[in-house]
């Protein structure tokens, strides 16, 4: 079999469109000599659909489209694989199966539904799916092909040491006699999880002694970010075929002669993440109907990411960058910024906020009579910085990105309705000392647009006079680590003091600043997930909770 692998960028509820665009690449393959063309998980209506899939209208629209799809491609010749949803006849439970099916000769061929349904981490497919109770072989002329769905193909017994299911819908269907398996998926980006899906399904491949098409999809949804990186692996579990990662792509493999195209993808981490970034960013504002941003530039490390991601993901036109000097700012925040800006070629503004500090101050002197300064005093200057970017967002139909990172955020170093204002938070899942790794990569791609002096001039707010994030917090090089421990591992606060070797008592100050601030993380702007827990969709702690280890 000659098998296109096409890997697209859908767009959740346009089910024209993504008809239309599964049908165009069709033509692609069939032109170019495949006989199958497959498609991602739910490619018809998009990933994830979450509670779309309430609304009785989506399933008309799907059912129609599948079958106008099926007949807009009869002239193509090619059999075409695609997720989709479909009710189930049931008197009882969920009724929607979510399903692959497979178009041919102007008609639905053949459908299988999903049997394994994961609900953990970003996932929650137990609140709308029905599972399958069985599945079946799919014949694709002479060749008996074991078709699965995401999950279904993630349970191999010899490659996990515990397993989250029962069943394994692979080694049921090889059985069966299959001798090649595909599988459509909609797996989310973040670090490690492309080599990890490498190692699963060439394990499975050696396993069951099959070739693996593995297809998914590209593009950002929210807060998710698919990488595609799609492959297909030889009986051996020997790389035959791979697609771009963090782009559209149709790559071709043939299951006789073991043969496929081969494309570059980003070999390192901190490349694939800033990718991520920049696909995550570019989705959210089209898909959400904008196509200018603007940030507030600090001359600071954060926010110098934030302006290079945003340049790349929209175009140096449609990015603005202003400046919000007050009373506490140093000369070179609003010279680094500059200097920045000028290198990305984007607009520029100054807007100084002392005048409006000095008016807050006198209009709450009286009813803050004879109570000293503090921290109210440095929140009113981050929210009249707020205020001034969401005045030119509404001016000029950008979108605020905002600019802190996942440290900060962490622990709460941030002010609600100031820097935490803006309609996405691109760096929310970057800890602080990736942050730094991140710029040196858009520095490589961009011609060192960002200054050396803001590499190496401390991290500071600047509210106050000579403030530095380490009058805060422990330096971030200590913070990271606890943070990763305690957040994306689950550890309790003694087994990451023992494990990093540092004083308990440390560790847990840093924790319980993570326990009470979770009133703050859930009133953020979303932000593009990269690590393997990120705040927002797959983290759901109460606010108002009084647990303690």
């Amino acid at each position: 079999m000659r098998i296109a692998l096409g890997q697209i960028n859908t767009t959740v509820g346009d089910i024209a469109g993504n008809a239309a665009l599964m049908l165009k690449t069709a033509r692609r393959a069939a032109e170019e000599g495949a006989g199958t063309v497959v498609f991602p998980e739910l490619s018809l209506i998009g990933y994830p659909p979450q509670d779309l899939l309430d609304r009785p209208a989506l399933f008309q629209q799907a059912d129609r489209a599948l079958h106008q799809l099926a007949a807009d491609a009869e002239s193509l010749r090619i059999a075409l694989i695609c997720g989709t949803v479909e009710l189930a006849e049931a008197q009882s439970g969920k009724r929607i199966w979510n399903c692959a099916a497979v178009l041919h000769g102007g008609k639905v061929q053949f459908r299988q539904h999903k049997m394994l349904l994961p609900n953990y981490d970003v996932f929650d497919e137990q609140r709308y799916f029905r599972s399958a109770e069985k599945q079946e072989l799919l014949q694709l002329g002479a060749n008996p092909v074991a078709l699965t769905i995401c999950e279904d193909a993630w349970n191999d017994r010899r490659y996990w040491d515990t397993r989250l299911y029962e069943r394994d819908p692979v080694e049921e269907l090889a059985k069966q006699g299959a001798r090649v398996l595909i599988s459509i998926n909609a797996s989310p980006y973040h670090m490690g999880k492309r080599a990890r899906r490498r190692e699963i399904f060439a394990a499975t491949a050696r396993h069951h002694g099959i070739p693996v098409v593995y297809v998914n999809q590209a593009g950002g949804n929210d807060q998710l970010v698919f990488d595609g990186s799609s492959f297909a692996l030889d009986a051996s579990g020997q790389l035959i075929a791979q697609a771009a990662s963090f782009a559209e792509d149709l790559v071709f493999v043939d299951t006789n002669t073991l043969k496929g195209g081969l494309r570059p993808t980003h070999a390192a981490e901190e490349e694939a993440v800033y990718e991520a970034l920049v696909l995550g960013t570019r989705d959210y504002l089209r898909k959400c109907g904008f196509s200018k941003a603007v940030i507030g530039l600090s001359g600071g490390i954060d926010s110098s990411l934030v302006a290079c991601v945003a340049v790349e993901a929209l175009g140096k036109e449609n990015v603005t960058g202003i400046a919000m000097p007050g009373p506490f700012s140093s000369e070179h925040s609003v010279t680094d910024a500059r200097a920045m800006a000028e290198a990305l070629g984007i607009r520029f503004e100054v807007v100084s906020i002392n005048a409006g500090y000095e008016a807050a101050n006198q209009s709450l002197s009286a009813v803050f009579a004879d109570l000293r300064n503090d921290v109210t005093e440095e929140n009113i200057q981050s929210r009249l910085r707020g205020l001034t970017l969401m005045a030119f967002s509404n001016k000029t139909n950008s979108l605020v990105l905002t600019t802190g990172n996942k440290s900060e955020i962490a622990v709460g170093y941030c002010t609600l309705y100031g820097d935490m204002c803006g309609g996405l938070a691109v760096i929310s899942d970057v800890p602080k000392t990736l942050v730094y790794t991140l710029c040196r990569v858009a520095n490589r791609r961009l011609a060192g647009a960002i200054p050396e002096n803001v590499f190496i001039k401390p991290p500071s707010a600047e509210l106050r006079p000579d403030q530095k994030d380490s009058d805060s917090l422990p330096e971030y090089d200590v913070l990271d680590p606890i943070l990763k421990g305690y957040v994306e591992d689950d550890l309790s606060p003694a087994v990451v003091a023992e494990q990093l070797n540092l004083p308990v008592e440390l560790v847990r100050d840093v924790t319980r600043k993570v326990d009470r601030n979770e009133y703050k993380r859930q009133q953020a702007a979303p932000g593009i997930k990269v690590t393997s827990k990120a705040f927002g969709i797959g983290r759901r702690y109460p606010i108002a909770q009084r647990y303690s280890e």
